[in-house]
């Protein structure tokens, strides 16, 4: 299964050093492997693993000037002709290669490990605490939205003992009465005018939940280089491999978010009058950030049509196992569970017999730690999202109570004012 994803495909040429020839066909980038594939008669001419890679480099040949070696197993393989350029699919390979995407990929993928006790009780305990915290961060939300109308009702208050007080000043000192010092007057010159106290905004929150490295294109396809995605507490941030921040999307500024494969997103900002703001993010980290996005954005992400088939595709394993469709996914990086070396110092039957317990002995599988590892992240965000929240709530709290003893201090003015004038 791990096969029939593709990553990325790019029309190139491939130098087949026994007959002395450039065949033109597609270059494919799969979870475990890299492909080349023929244009006319589609045989595979050349396939090897990520794992086998010991270099990657830009070169020029007699024939070609610009081309990509690869160096595997002491095979060195040549590419040309690549579109939409080399630079492209250089940074693109080097990036799941440095990842080392495929170091344990089939070990994690072909042998997740057996659920243990110990692993479920502890998977059972972290998912109550999930779902408890979204309770309460969704109390807190609608609590929040209250104190917003409460402001709201406060500030429409405030209006109106304006509206009263230059009523009832006229009724003091009327402009036909000519003895009268009060005439009704407009604010004087330089005054500022009276304006209603506002809903405090969200503090700007930096609190880092994860950070992952990313191939950034921005516009056009041409136009890619590495950098990293920094999933935050209030947002995105998008920097360059120097640590330049290349743009911040606060969380409300987002208006759409699309997983095209579970490496590989979108994040877009619409303006009116000029043009969005957009980035394509692809990355060997992806499928671990991936939920945190899920949460932060549930109600602006879209799965697009590749994504939704590898959700399909591992439907029944998800089942089965327990475990989500991006943490599946996650399991092609690496994995999170190495069993304890042995002590090489045992000799003899004991040796031995404290290395089998040892192994026997396993507390979590690797599937249950990484579902473990996924819900602490999501954990994490709520926590963050949830502080973020409590101090908007108490800035708010503070601005309620000096505009309710604003508004409360107005009234008994305009009582005593009315009761004058009766």
């Amino acid at each position: 299964m791990n096969e029939d994803i593709r990553i990325h495909t790019w029309p190139c040429s491939y130098y087949i050093n026994s007959e002395k020839r450039w065949v033109p066909g597609k270059l494919s980038l799969t979870p475990i492997s890299v492909r080349f594939t023929a244009d006319k008669s589609g045989e595979l001419l050349a396939s090897f693993h990520l794992s086998g890679i010991s270099e990657i480099k830009k070169e020029s040949s007699h024939f070609i000037f610009s081309s990509l070696t690869v160096l595997e197993h002491g095979t060195k393989h040549w590419f040309s002709s690549l579109q939409p350029n080399r630079n492209v699919v250089f940074n693109v390979l080097e990036h799941f290669w440095r990842e080392q995407l495929l170091c344990t990929a089939g070990a994690a993928a072909q042998a997740p490990g057996l659920p243990t006790s110990k692993g479920k009780e502890m998977t059972g305990l972290l998912r109550g605490s999930e779902k408890r915290l979204e309770d309460t961060a969704k109390v807190l939300e609608h609590q929040g939205e209250q104190f917003d109308n409460i402001m709201k009702g406060l500030n429409k208050i405030e209006s109106e003992m304006d509206v009263a007080d230059r009523l009832l000043s006229e009724l003091e000192s009327p402009s036909w009465w000519p003895f009268g010092n009060k005439l009704l007057k407009g604010p004087p010159e330089g005054a500022k005018p009276k304006e209603a106290p506002a809903v405090p905004a969200s503090p700007n929150k930096d609190g880092v939940i994860m950070q992952i490295p990313v191939i950034i294109t921005e516009r056009t396809d041409s136009n890619v280089k590495p950098g990293k995605l920094a999933l935050l507490a209030s947002g995105l941030e998008i920097s360059d491999s120097h640590s330049q921040l290349l743009h911040r999307f606060d969380k409300k500024d987002v208006d759409d978010v699309k997983i095209h494969t579970p490496y590989e997103i979108s994040i877009r900002q619409r303006f009116i009058g000029k043009p969005d703001i957009s980035y394509r993010l692809l990355s060997a980290k992806m499928p671990e950030a991936i939920p945190v996005l899920e949460m932060q954005f549930s109600k602006k992400i879209q799965f697009m049509e590749d994504a939704l088939g590898f959700v399909r595709a591992r439907k029944g394993q998800q089942e089965e196992g327990g475990t989500s469709i991006w943490q599946a996914a996650t399991g092609l990086i690496g994995s999170m569970v190495h069993a304890g070396p042995t002590p090489s110092s045992s000799r003899g039957a004991g040796g031995s017999q404290q290395a089998q317990v040892q192994k026997q002995e396993q507390v979590v599988s690797e599937a249950e730690a990484q579902e473990m590892r996924q819900i602490l992240r999501r954990l994490k965000s709520l926590a963050f999202e949830t502080e973020t929240e409590l101090e908007r709530q108490d800035e708010a709290l503070d601005t309620i109570a000096s505009s309710a003893d604003r508004a409360t201090m107005n009234i008994d003015k305009q009582n005593r004012r009315m009761k004058k004038l009766t």
